[in-house]
């Protein structure tokens, strides 16, 4: 047994493996896999799986394989194919060497469903897809055997192989395994193993086949295959194991995995299903997969969620056999931990207010030096100039105000950040009554001085209207405005709880010089106002879009 793996959070798949490898089982051998299907992208609850299998893997020492189940081309794309493999890499875990495809082996699976046929295991069943589920039976009937099951084997090994060379129509016929139409398992009555696709062309093989396994078919025996030790899947799977093993000892495999169950990933104020996640991409309730609000890696890559974030979070919640309903609170506190100790500071005024310095030099400006980092000094200092009108947030004004307003009042001070400490002499108004600017006096010994030698009751955050930059900010919040959207009995159709705040859009922003040529993979704390990245779509050289990350704090009102 591995040291290293002694060193994690134990749970019940480390306890499986540490018995199997302290029997030998596998000839010392580990090998786990990660197979998502390319018809979709990535979400949070593959973040969980890719985590546990790679993860598993570097422990113990062993292998985990990228494979891609691209069994039904009718939904799969080269452009999943390849976003999953961005969000992999991007979330820590090397898999090049050992990249694989369901649809490389399609030649073995069929000759593995000959010798099904060859066997008498199998039979092609001539039974319209409305037959088929009548006669499945249910969960509390069994099922009837199709009066094609006991087709002889020369007729079941000729009528694949012309179901193979595009003979027939999609749907017309299936080959089904022959287990047992009355067992309580509805997974083992008679499964599908290949159906026909005559016109469509898959993404690695193009036209070559006119049928194609189905997957609790090629998923078993690609892990067979490949040399798979522990083969990990969520809870849903479970009453497919005794499939999985059936065509395993049928077949009569050399090697025979073992698949493990444990619990999906369902987090609050979103849903981790790709079907439902397609409706929303689809429906145009979001601007595509990478929409900054999607639960989908490359949706939270581009608002600025760190890798490391999502994989400590992985590591927090943990893996257990019982479902449950994880916390937004959890992943957000992990991505602010991170954030936190990483971001460099800024100053950004969200909705601005003009404040006129009246005793300030009007052709003067300062090069102000204010710390990158208020804890980390090798993060350096920058620059932040300050002149005669500046912007400060509207929100940290008021005319008048209780002691517990610990910002600029009327003929109070307040410090500006990194800089001098102003009194609020005047309040200019337009014709609506509506404070549209300031004028203020500065103290020019204030600068640098020790906050407790001239004491002020709050420090305000500032933007130089001469230099500053502007920008539009995209403010996001929870995509859901219920805990469990589509879990909602009450309703039918799940986008009734989306929340129509989930994106609002800043357009009179400004932000300090040093931000102009912002990365859009760094992420800045705008002090007293959260994290922000730029939009790696939106913005450009003259045109900043910046994207909140998440707030300095947990601010949400559940409103379920």
């Amino acid at each position: 047994m591995n040291e290293i793996a002694d060193t994690k959070p134990s749970n019940f798949i480390r306890h499986i493996i540490d018995s199997d490898m302290t029997a030998n089982k596998y000839g010392g051998h580990f090998q786990t896999r990660f197979p998502p299907e390319p018809n979709g992208y990535l979400h949070i609850g593959h973040a969980k799986s890719i985590c546990l299998n790679f993860g598993l893997a570097m422990d113990y020492k062993g292998l985990c394989t990228l494979r891609f189940d691209d069994t039904n081309p009718q939904k799969e794309e080269e452009e999943f194919v390849d976003a999953i493999k961005t969000d992999v890499h991007w979330l820590g875990f090397e898999f090049e060497k050992h990249l694989h495809y369901a649809s490389s082996y399609f030649e073995k699976l069929y000759a593995y469903a000959v010798q099904l046929i060859e066997q008498g295991d199998a039979y092609v069943c001539d039974l319209s897809a409305e037959e088929t589920r009548e006669y499945r039976g249910t969960l509390t009937t069994p099922g009837k055997d199709s009066p094609y099951r006991e087709r002889s084997i020369k007729e079941n090994l000729d009528l694949f192989k012309r179901m193979r060379d595009g003979e027939f129509e999609d749907g017309s016929r299936l080959l089904r395994a022959k287990v047992d139409m009355a067992s309580a398992n509805i997974n083992l009555r008679d499964p599908a193993i290949y159906r026909i696709r005559r016109d469509v062309v898959h993404h690695q093989t193009g036209t070559a086949w006119s049928i194609y396994p189905m997957y609790d078919y090629a998923h078993c025996l690609s892990d067979a295959i490949e040399g798979v030790t522990h083969s990990l899947c969520t809870l849903e799977f479970e009453d497919h194991r005794p499939l999985y093993d059936w065509f395993l000892n049928t077949i009569k495999t050399e090697h025979h995995p073992k698949q493990i169950e444990f619990s999906r990933l369902n987090l609050q104020y979103t849903i981790t299903s790709k079907r439902k996640l397609t409706k929303l991409v689809e429906g145009n309730f979001v601007n595509g997969w990478n929409d900054p609000r999607m639960p989908t890696i490359t949706g939270m890559r581009r608002r600025g969620y760190p890798a490391e974030a999502l994989r400590e979070f992985c590591l927090r919640i943990g893996v257990t056999k019982a479902d449950n309903s994880v916390e937004m609170g959890i992943l957000e506190s992990c991505v602010r931990e991170n954030l936190n100790e990483n971001s460099p500071r800024a100053m950004a005024v969200l909705d601005p207010l003009k404040v006129v310095i009246s005793n300030y030099p009007e052709d003067k400006t300062e090069q102000l030096i204010a710390p990158n980092h208020p804890q980390n000094e090798s993060m350096g200092t920058r620059e932040v100039p300050f002149s005669k009108t500046l912007y400060i947030d509207k929100s940290d004004f008021k005319e008048e105000a209780n002691n517990k307003f610990k910002r600029l009042v009327k003929d109070k001070e307040v410090r500006l950040r990194n800089a001098y400490v102003i009194r609020c002499d005047e309040v200019i108004k337009d014709e609506l009554g509506e404070v549209v600017e300031l004028r203020c006096s500065y103290d020019p010994a204030t600068l640098g001085v020790n906050p407790e030698d001239r004491k002020v009751k709050g420090v305000i955050h500032w933007v130089s209207a001469k230099h500053g930059i502007p920008l539009e900010i995209r403010v996001f919040d929870r995509l859901f405005n219920h805990p469990h959207p589509d879990m909602d009995k009450d309703v039918d159709d799940f986008t009734v709880h989306l929340n129509p705040d989930s994106l609002i859009t800043l357009t009179q922003s400004i932000v300090e010089p040093s931000v102009a040529l912002a990365a859009s993979n760094l992420v800045y704390q705008f002090e007293r106002e959260g994290y922000f990245c730029a939009d790696s779509e939106l913005s450009a050289s003259g045109n900043l879009v910046f994207n909140r990350t998440i707030t300095l704090r947990d601010t949400w009102v559940k409103t379920s």
